[in-house]
C-alpha cells in the first residue's frame, strides 16, 4: 500500500508537472505566432538596407493585419489602404477584391487576426509588458472610447475618401495620411532615416503623425493594446463578424461558478462569462487558460452550444 501510494503520488507529480509546462508554454504560442507572421510578411531585407520598397508580384497581395504597404520590409498591402485607394475619388470600379479578402478572414477568423497577425498589435503588446507604476486595465471613459475607431472606419476610410475629392475627381487615403501610426512606424520612419530625399522633403504633417504615434506607443506601456481598442478601424471591420466567424468562444453556464477570473485576466476588458464573442475579444486565449473550471473552450465548428 505504501509503494502503491509512493507511486501514485509520483505519477501525480509528474502530471501535474506536463500540465504546468503546456499551460506555460501555450501562453506563448501566441506570441511565436505573431513574430513569425510579422516577419514573414516584412521579409524584404534589402528594403530596411536600401530604403527602398518592394514593388514584386506579392505586393498585388493584401495580408490580414495592419501592416503598412509603405514599409521597406513589406512584401503585400495593407487592407486598409488597399481600400482607401480603391474607392477614393469618382469613377473607380467595386472594390471587390479587397472587400472579399476582408470579408473572408472576417468570417474565418474575426478578430484573431489582431491577436495573432498583426504586426502593430504585437508592437503595442511588447511595450505593454515594460514595467510602469502606473498601469491602467482601461483608460477613463473606456465605454465611450470603443466607438472612435467606428466614427474613424466610417469617416476617414470611407466617407472622406469617397466625396473629399479635388477639381480632377481624386481623393486622398485619409486614415493613412493622416492618422495611421503603424504606417508612421513601419513606413515613415524608416524611410526618412534612409531616404535624403525623403528627409528634406519632410513638412508639418509628419511631425503632426510622429506626434499621433508617440502618443499611441506611451499608452501602450500604460493601457494593454490602446489603439485595437480605441481606434483601429481595421479591428472595427474584423470585430463585426466575432459573433458569426468560424473561430468562435462559448461559455458553459453549467460549469461557470462567476468566480470572475476570466474577466479579470482579459486585458480587452470582455466579460466572456456574458458576452464571449464580443466585437473588442481577440481570442488571445487568456481566459481560457485563467478559467479554474474549464467552462471557456474555442466552440467547434458549424456547432451551436445550448449554453449560448
Amino acid at each position: 500500500m505504501l509503494f502503491s501510494a509512493k507511486r501514485y503520488s509520483y505519477v501525480w507529480s509528474v502530471s501535474e508537472l506536463g500540465k504546468g509546462i503546456r499551460q506555460k508554454f501555450a501562453g506563448h504560442i501566441r506570441l511565436l505566432v505573431q513574430v513569425f507572421f510579422a516577419c514573414i510578411t516584412n521579409g524584404f531585407a534589402e528594403g530596411f538596407a536600401t530604403g527602398s520598397i518592394y514593388q514584386g508580384a506579392f505586393k498585388r497581395i493584401c495580408v490580414p493585419g495592419l501592416n503598412c504597404y509603405s514599409c521597406p520590409g513589406a512584401l503585400g498591402s495593407c487592407p486598409l489602404g488597399s481600400l482607401q485607394n480603391s474607392i477614393a475619388g469618382r469613377g473607380k470600379p467595386f472594390p471587390f477584391y479587397v472587400l472579399g479578402f476582408l470579408t473572408v478572414f472576417g468570417i474565418v477568423l474575426g478578430r484573431a487576426v489582431c491577436g495573432f497577425l498583426c504586426p502593430f498589435g504585437l508592437i503595442q503588446e511588447l511595450l505593454n509588458k515594460i514595467p510602469f507604476p502606473l498601469k491602467r486595465k482601461a483608460l477613463p471613459g473606456d465605454i465611450y472610447f470603443r466607438f472612435v475607431k467606428y466614427v474613424i472606419l466610417a469617416l476617414f476610410v470611407v466617407i472622406l475618401p469617397v466625396f473629399a475629392v479635388n477639381a480632377y475627381g481624386i481623393s486622398a487615403p485619409w486614415f493613412c495620411k493622416y492618422i495611421c501610426p503603424a504606417g508612421t512606424l513601419e513606413g515613415g520612419l524608416p524611410l526618412v532615416l534612409t531616404d535624403s530625399g525623403i528627409r528634406s522633403s519632410v513638412g508639418i504633417l509628419f511631425f503632426i503623425k510622429l506626434a499621433i504615434l508617440a502618443a499611441v506607443l506611451i499608452f501602450a506601456v500604460v493601457v494593454y493594446r490602446p489603439f485595437c481598442r480605441y481606434f483601429c478601424p481595421l479591428g472595427a471591420i474584423y470585430g463585426l463578424f466575432n459573433k458569426i466567424a468560424l473561430i468562435r468562444m462559448t461559455t458553459d453556464k453549467g460549469k461557470c461558478i462567476s468566480c470572475g477570473k476570466c474577466e479579470d485576466a482579459c486585458k480587452m476588458g470582455v466579460n466572456p462569462r456574458t458576452n464571449p464573442n464580443s466585437a473588442e475579444c481577440i481570442r488571445c486565449g487568456e481566459c481560457i487558460r485563467k478559467c479554474p473550471c474549464k467552462a471557456i473552450s474555442v466552440e467547434r465548428l458549424y456547432s451551436r452550444p445550448s449554453q449560448q
